[in-house]
């Protein structure tokens, strides 16, 4: 399995990237600007406090139909 990572402003004009790692900037999430899809690269329920990721899951919950 070989590494991957990208600069924000080596995204494509459709994603954008608010995810990023405080050690290098590369982009660990991408939000789409037109269609309901985002991703992550990172585990958000290993975070620190055990609501931090509520947001995303919130996200997901209100892209469904």
């Amino acid at each position: 399995m070989g590494c991957r990572s990208c600069r924000a402003e080596s995204l494509p004009d459709d994603l954008e990237g608010p995810h990023l790692n405080l050690n290098d900037d590369t982009v660990e999430g991408v939000w789409h600007r037109k269609l309901p899809a985002f991703s992550v690269q990172y585990h958000p329920e290993a975070s620190a406090g055990p609501h931090d990721s509520n947001y995303l899951f919130g996200q997901f919950r209100a892209m469904l139909p």
